[in-house]
């Protein structure tokens, strides 16, 4: 019975939420536009299923992956698990090893399960006439998310300032960019701002708090925040290093026909 009332009071929520967006396309489709709306009884059911599921995944996020992301975070994190001697006063990088394999696991998982993700890899192979394949598309995103989340963890461990990991990643985006096909860098720029989406952030943020919070002189305002900025940089370098393997494997290809 909680559960229920829980669940009309997210859809509640959700339905505030929502209503400006509704608003500003009715006023511009009947104002602006000044035309009726095609098809609106399925437009309506199709408004109703959105908020709907939004409400069952918002609560599902509250009741699970909020509190399963702060679980495994603490366990990993946690002083019995990482240190075989509870003397140790000295933090080297190579003690928190499974955090590591942890936080390139989940973006990895979290980035193939994305939502945004998959639809953005499927207009994209549409719009590309199949010239870019919607899987590798998102195997290639999930592997940067992979890579970021682990640096970004190692991060937090080592105590470097996170300033210097942006501004060295984003240089390493522009000569990329210089050098990559011209087809493929505005979807890359995009795939950086879809991996930070509903299932990722989540389990990612709550990752970085806590180990921004069991390890002795972190900060889990400077240093727990963060984490996810690696998640949208690291795929951008990843999806125009898949562009440009892949341009290379075909001129190699093609030269070897000559």
């Amino acid at each position: 019975m909680n559960l229920l009332i829980e669940f009309f009071t997210t859809l509640k929520t959700t339905v505030i939420d929502v209503l400006p967006i509704l608003s500003i396309i009715l006023v511009f489709q009947l104002v602006v536009i000044r035309k009726p709306i095609p098809r609106l009884k399925q437009v309506g059911f199709g408004f109703i299923y959105v908020l709907i599921g939004l409400a069952l995944f918002l609560l599902g996020l509250e009741k699970a992956l909020f509190p399963l992301g702060k679980m495994m975070a603490e366990q990993l994190t946690a002083p019995s698990f990482i240190y075989d001697d509870q003397t140790a006063d000295i933090i080297h990088w190579s003690h928190y090893i499974w955090v590591y394999i942890f936080a390139a696991a989940i973006g990895f998982s979290t980035t193939i399960a994305e939502p945004s993700l998959i639809a953005v890899a499927l207009k994209a192979e549409e719009v590309s006439g199949g010239a870019i394949h919607a899987n590798n598309l998102r195997i290639s995103v999930a592997i940067g998310v992979a890579i970021g989340i682990a640096v970004g963890s190692y991060r937090i461990v080592a105590g470097h300032p996170l300033h210097y990991y942006i501004i060295a990643g984003y240089l390493v985006v522009v000569i990329q960019t210089m050098f990559c096909p011209k087809l493929i860098i505005p979807l890359a720029y995009d795939s950086g701002g879809v991996t930070t989406s509903t299932v990722t952030v989540p389990l990612v943020a709550a990752l970085g708090l806590g180990l921004a919070s069991t390890i002795e002189g972190r900060s889990p305002l400077i240093d727990g925040f963060g984490l996810i900025a690696f998640a949208s940089l690291f795929p951008i370098i990843a999806v125009m290093a898949y562009a440009q393997i892949t341009q290379k494997k075909t001129t190699i290809a093609k030269d070897n026909k000559r």
